[in-house]
Formats: C-alpha cells, structure tokens, sequence
C-alpha cells in the first residue's frame, strides 16, 4: 500500500480519536463549572452532587484524551516532518502555546480541583474549574490558529522553501481559525449539553429514584444544546464567504454550500483549469466522497436541531421524567452530534486535499521518507493504543453514568442530604 495514504490515515485515526475526547471536555467544562457556581452561591447540595458526579467524567475523558492527544504528537513528528520543515517557524508558537495551555495550566487547575475537595475554600475551589474551562477553551483557540494557517495561510513569507512568520497578528485573526473556533465552541457545548441531557434520559428510562437530580441535570444540558444546535448550522454557514475566497476548490466540490451568486459558475473543472495554470500541472480536486459527507452531516445537524428543541419541550411539566417515549427520543442525541462532528472534520481537512498548506505545500511534499512497512507497522500500533484508550474511556463513562450520583469516586467525604446519602468518596 502507498505509504502517503497509510500516512494519512494514521493521521486521521489518531486526531479523529482524540477529536472525540476534546468534544466531550469542552462541552462537559462549561456545565461542571455552572453546577459548582450554582451550589456556591445558591447553597442547594443537589448541584454539589451534580458537579461530583459530572466532574468524574469529565475527569476520566479528560485523562484518557490527554493520552490520546500524546498518541497525536508522536506520530505527527513520525509521519509529517516535511510539513515541519516547511511551516514549523510559523505554526510553531501558537502549537507552543497550545502545550503550555493544556499540559501545564489547564492540568495544574485540574488536578489542583480534583484534590481540593474539603481543602480550599468553596470560592477559590469554584474558580479552579472555570480556570480549567478558559484554559480549555483557550487550547482549541491555538489549535486552531495553527490548523487555520494550514487552511488558509496567512502572515508569511516563504524564503529558499521555508516559511517565516511576518505578522502574527495576522496569523491569530485569521478568519478561518475565528470561524471554526466558534463553529467547534457550538459544535462542543451541542456534544456536552445533549450527553448530560441523555444520560439524564436513560436513568429516566431505568425507573430511577434520583428524579430531581437528573431533572436539574437535563435542564442544564438541554439549556445549552436547543440553543447551540441552531448556532452550530449558523456559524457553519457563516464560513463561506472565507472559504470560498481561500479554498474555492473546496466550495466547487460542495456544491451544496456555495454562495447564492456563485452558483453554476465556479465548478470543479473551471477551478480545476485556475489552479493548474497558476500552479502547474496536477489533480487539485479534493476526493468526491466528502460531499457524501457534507450531507449526512447536514442531516444530523438536522435531527440534532430537532432532537434538542423535543427535548425542552419534554421538561414541560417533567414529562420527560414520567414518559419512556419522550426519554427514548432525548438519548438519541447522545451519539449524533459525535458523529456530525466527526464528518465535519473530514468535510474540512480532507477537502482541502491535496494540499497540507493549502496553495503552497502539497500533502506528498509534507510527508516524512518513511517507507510503506513503517507506515502500516506505526498505523497498527497506533490504532491499537488508541482503541484501547477509546474503549477503557467509554467503558468507564458508561460505568459512571450506570451507576448515578449515589457512588461517586471524586472528592471527599460530605455529609448526607435529603435527596440521599453522599458516599465517602476518593480519587
């Protein structure tokens, strides 16, 4: 098999996979912090039980995605060094930042959070986790500004093959990374929203006996995905004037997404005939599938829309805790917006094909002279590890979320409530 393929599926599996575990942590943070806020200054323990219970998962996904994101690093040095070479000295600062963000910051407010229970002030403990949900946003901001550059370069100049920073304000408010940062912000809080929002409808459908709990639970998820799912289509659309002006391949081959006055004149083979002549000969179409994908995505963007706005209208008069129907229909919007996600990221990084950079660096340019036998051997290891670490991951939420708030594992002791008794708990 030809080794640039094997190297870009590795690529794809491993940020795919890890794509999944950044979801579900920002769109988990916001709701943690909102529940600690609430017992805080509202004194009510069922959002203190609420946070505990969340905050657990949040913290088993953040964990395991963080060794996910490792995964990522090591075979982006392995399989991609000539996009190093190329782009290293401009995407290298903000992918700097990204590191101190995530792996110093934003894990030091964590772990200070975790163990912190009973120790620090409720106030100063509160804060921690909103420092770890800005921390968090703030990585996927510089992710984007590098993976932004990638897709539409800007702030530059290339000297003897290598590009060099010029003007790094140009680079943060790249109109690409700003538009996908609060396309993937809606995209997150959509993910967060409607898995609390499900696992709230799934104990409705086991009979349980925390009904307020997980009432305040699905109101707090669903207060975010009704109103983010129609965010999401809007800052979604809100990309194509940028992408069209950057990437006009791209809208050219989703013919869907182009704008109203550009119908019927930028088609593939036009577009195609514009690059070569500037470039030179070559294939500049991106694969054909991706339109498949765009659809399907747009159809579980669709059903999510639909999905969320049921699901508040179930809250009315608690008929989502009293109907097995309505609680049915609330948990089928735990998987879609992972699956939408997932097909809006290839939509995006493969319709830029066969570009890494797009107009200035192919992907066969971008990849490492490693031969096919190293690409499928690191392609099997990788896959591998990260199926592990998606299945440990999944095992272990599904475990928490079965089990309910009556035996959470994080924090420390507290004293009984009303609503039920809080378990010792440790970490």
């Amino acid at each position: 098999m030809d080794a640039e393929i094997l190297a870009r599926v590795q690529f794809a599996v491993t940020v795919g996979f890890h794509w999944l575990f950044v979801l579900l942590t920002l769109g988990l943070a916001p709701l943690v912090a909102y529940m600690q806020a609430r017992h805080v200054f509202g004194g009510n323990p069922r959002f203190e039980r609420m946070t505990r219970f969340w905050g657990q998962i949040y913290v088993v996904n953040y964990v395991l995605g963080i060794a996910t994101g490792l995964v990522m690093e090591f075979q982006f040095g392995l399989s991609w060094s000539g996009l190093s070479v190329f782009a290293g000295n401009v995407f290298g600062a903000p992918l700097a930042m990204e590191t101190l963000v995530a792996f110093f910051a934003e894990s030091t407010f964590l772990g200070l959070w975790i163990f912190g229970w009973g120790r620090l002030p409720k106030v100063v403990h509160m804060l921690l986790f909103w420092l770890v949900t800005l921390t968090a946003y703030a990585s996927a901001y510089w992710i984007l500004v590098a993976n932004g550059f990638m897709h539409h370069p800007v702030g530059h100049e290339v000297r003897g093959g290598v590009a060099y920073l010029t003007d790094f304000s140009a680079m943060l408010t790249n109109p690409n990374a700003l538009y996908a940062m609060w396309h993937v912000v809606s995209a997150a809080l959509v993910a967060g929203g409607g898995f609390v929002a499900g696992v709230s409808a799934y104990q409705f459908i086991r009979r349980t006996h925390e009904v307020p709990f997980f009432l305040s639970s699905a109101r707090a998820g669903l207060a975010l995905a009704a109103p983010f799912s129609i965010a999401v289509a809007e800052t979604g659309f809100r990309q194509i004037p940028p992408l069209h002006e950057a990437q006009p391949m791209k809208t050219a081959a989703l013919r869907e997404v182009l704008l109203p006055e550009d119908r019927g004149t930028d088609t593939v083979a036009q577009v195609q005939a514009a690059m070569a002549e500037r470039l030179g000969p070559g294939d500049y179409a991106p694969p054909g599938w991706i339109t498949g994908a765009y659809d399907v995505m747009m159809t579980s963007a669709f059903f999510i829309v639909v999905i969320s706005l049921l699901g508040a209208a179930f809250l009315i008069r608690d008929v989502l805790a009293r109907s097995r129907a309505a609680a049915l229909v609330v948990v089928l919007i735990v998987p879609i917006p992972f699956v939408a996600a997932t097909l809006g990221w290839l939509v995006r990084e493969v319709g830029r094909q066969p570009w890494a950079v797009y107009g200035e660096l192919l992907t066969s340019q971008a990849r490492s002279p490693a031969g096919p036998g190293t690409m499928l051997a690191s392609l099997i290891g990788f896959s591998t590890l990260l199926g592990a670490l998606a299945i440990t991951n999944w095992c272990l939420i599904a475990r928490y979320a079965r089990r309910g708030p009556r035996d959470t594992d994080l924090g420390t002791p507290a004293a009984a409530t009303p609503e039920g008794p809080v378990v010792a708990v440790r970490l």
